[in-house]
């Protein structure tokens, strides 16, 4: 039997002629286009509401902790100032000034949830007048929101232009655009610039920052930053439980309504359809991430006005995306 190769003749005319561009694809595991996993999961996990038992297990174990604590630092007290009566009232002066600091910042707290109720009320309050179309109900309105900025600088020009023009105004609808117009138009140019940096930084980190996880705690961590910054804004000043809070009602809107899922439409402004096909997978996912940044910053803004945003005005999330991620990556033409 003959060993060696074996020619095997095609039949088929056209054999010859086959090239390397008619050989089939090789097959992508990986999926075309970036889903801004980092953010869907950070929002989710900001938005997911803790069960009932969750919240006994933890209120009941704060409780019991917080006595076992309190007994042994009182026995312990008591056994120190009856063995040195020096040492032990100032450990006990030591203890009383780490409670009153502590009582402080529970009241800082308290003021911080007040302040952001503060401004759901004048958001409603708002919203009511203006349907009811009722004058004096805007008056009222425009009075609280003065006395809301009365010791901010910043707000001193729109403050003055307020005063001077607000009797000129006949109706809801014109009075309150005034007050829009004047004292939170800057506002409004601040706390798009704190959204635009966010939006550019959770994009950087997840493009430049291969590490697990690294892209979503670093989207989690911008966002809750951006959202408090964004209340300080408007004069929110969220402590730690209002800030958290105030995450939460934000991104549970947004989950719910799908503002977090990728549109179509989401990175146009700054790169076409087909191109981000054509990025690496690392810069797609950063450029997605920061536009659902950009995303959850407008929702914050809407949150944390005490006026509803007018007709016209509310900030167009394709805008934040093309001035905060244009040219972070290099141009679409590069």
């Amino acid at each position: 039997m003959a060993r060696g190769p074996v020619l095997i003749e095609l039949e088929d005319e056209k054999s010859d002629r086959l090239t390397v561009a008619d050989a089939p694809p090789v097959p992508d595991d990986t999926p075309g286009m970036p889903s801004g996993q980092a953010m869907q999961v950070a929002a989710g996990i900001a938005a997911r509401k803790p069960s009932r038992l969750v919240r006994w297990f933890w209120s009941l174990g704060i409780a019991l902790v917080g006595a076992i604590v309190s007994i042994k630092a009182w026995g312990f007290l008591t056994d120190l100032v009856a063995r040195n009566a020096i040492l032990g009232w100032g450990i006990t002066g030591l203890l009383g000034a780490f409670l009153f600091v502590l009582a402080v910042l529970a009241l800082r707290e308290i003021a911080a949830l007040g302040r952001l109720g503060r401004l759901d009320g004048l958001r409603r309050a708002a919203d009511t007048a203006l349907v009811d179309e009722d004058l004096e109900a805007a008056r009222a309105v425009t009075d609280r929101l003065v006395a809301l900025y009365k010791g901010r600088e910043d707000t001193r020009w729109g403050r003055n232009r307020l005063a001077e023009l607000r009797r000129d105004q006949m109706d809801a609808s014109s009075l309150l655009a005034l007050a829009d117009r004047e004292l939170l138009g800057p506002l409004d140019q601040a706390a798009q610039r704190e959204v635009e940096a966010a939006a550019r930084q959770v994009a950087t980190v997840t493009a430049l920052v291969p590490l697990a996880l690294a892209d979503v705690a670093a989207a989690l961590t911008a966002n809750l930053r951006m959202i408090r910054r964004v209340a300080e804004v408007y004069g929110g000043r969220s402590g730690f439980l209002g800030g958290w809070r105030l995450t939460r009602a934000v991104m549970a809107h947004l989950v719910a309504t799908g503002a977090v899922a990728v549109g179509d439409d989401l990175l146009e402004p700054v790169l076409g359809g087909s191109i981000i096909g054509k990025l690496s997978r690392r810069f797609g996912e950063g450029l997605v991430n920061g536009a659902l940044t950009a995303r959850v910053g407008v929702a914050a803004m809407e949150v944390c006005r005490p006026l509803p945003f007018a007709v016209g005005k509310k900030p167009k999330v394709p805008n934040i995306i093309k001035s905060s991620l244009s040219g972070l990556f290099g141009s679409s033409k590069s």
